[in-house]
């Protein structure tokens, strides 16, 4: 398993690129089924996971890493990798979807 910044270090947030959507926030109660499970974003849409309480497990299904999510970690999701969260006791957080 890697940390945080391990694969916050693999992953590189492309220029250009601005927010047009969010999630609501989600809590360990609330995280849609879907999101718990192997999917992946749009071609040409990146998102960035924002938790904002608590601990969310992020699995990258494309490299094989896990890492676990804490406060202030902004997980970068590249197009069309797939990819699963699991939360980690309590948590809150939500989505946030880019594109060019």
């Amino acid at each position: 398993m890697t940390g945080p910044s391990d694969v916050a270090a693999e992953r590189h947030w492309p220029a250009g690129i601005t927010p047009y959507k969010r999630t609501p926030d989600f809590t360990e109660t609330t995280i849609p089924a879907g999101l718990l499970k192997a999917h992946s974003t749009k071609t040409e849409v990146w998102a960035q996971i924002h938790v904002q309480q608590g601990q969310l497990r992020f699995r990258d299904l494309e490299t094989g890493t896990e890492s676990v999510l804490p406060v202030g970690v902004h997980q970068v999701i590249f197009p069309q990798a797939l990819h699963e969260v699991e939360p980690a006791g309590a948590v809150r957080f939500y989505v946030e979807f880019h594109r060019a």
